[in-house]
């Protein structure tokens, strides 16, 4: 058997039924729709909120749900002691560049921010979308230069 073999089991797959198409479609008169009522209507139907006229569950649920909130910006981590624990040159610059090359980003348009764990003994100039406050105390008190670059 080749993949050009499959075919679904006979009955498996039924044709749609095309209603208001006349006689000659074996749907004539009522086209398939009922005798009068919401149903047969265009537009006809109840929406999916509705349910027989019972609370709907989207009522019934806690209220406060919440929100989503879509312009939150997930920063992707990097340690200052994770930066000193590699052989870099001091006053080396670290972009988001560097930071794919050492493999703490996938991506270089990836958000960054630098945190203050680990110690830093060489003055490096770290370039981040952001930095704690601990973080920059580091790099500066080892003569390095923390610069903030702007979010893409």
């Amino acid at each position: 058997m080749k993949l050009h073999d499959l075919r679904p089991d006979d009955g498996a797959k039924k044709k749609r039924k095309r209603v208001g198409r006349g006689i000659a479609a074996g749907q004539g008169k009522t086209a398939g729709r009922g005798t009068k009522g919401q149903g047969a209507r265009s537009g006809g139907g109840k929406g999916v909120y509705f349910e027989g006229g019972q609370l709907p569950l989207a009522r019934r649920l806690p209220y406060k749900r919440g929100f989503t909130n879509t312009r939150k910006v997930y920063y992707k981590t990097v340690n200052v002691g994770d930066l000193a624990s590699h052989d870099l040159e001091a006053g080396s610059e670290v972009t988001p560049a560097t930071m794919v090359a050492l493999g703490y980003l996938k991506k270089e348009s990836d958000p960054v921010v630098i945190l203050g764990d680990g110690d830093l003994t060489i003055a490096l100039n770290i370039k981040a979308h952001r930095f704690s406050g601990s973080a920059k105390e580091k790099i500066e008190g080892v003569g390095g230069s923390a610069e903030v670059i702007p979010l893409s």
